[in-house]
């Protein structure tokens, strides 16, 4: 079994109920994505982060 899914398996038996059910539903998104060949459309985390800090920063004039 690949070592990130023996990671995966450990940690869903480990973390609340709450938290095992969000990333389950999380990866399944992905996979549908990765299945349908659209993954490079997902926004990573932090490329969103980085947009809104640049938000966030004060505008000089």
């Amino acid at each position: 079994m690949d070592a990130l899914v023996e990671k995966l398996d450990a940690r869903l038996r480990e973390w609340k109920p709450e938290t095992a059910a969000q990333v389950r539903e999380r990866v399944t998104e992905v996979i549908d994505l990765a299945d349908h060949d659209v993954l490079d459309l997902l926004r990573s985390r932090a490329t969103e982060q980085e947009v809104l800090d640049l938000l966030d920063e004060p505008t000089t004039r």
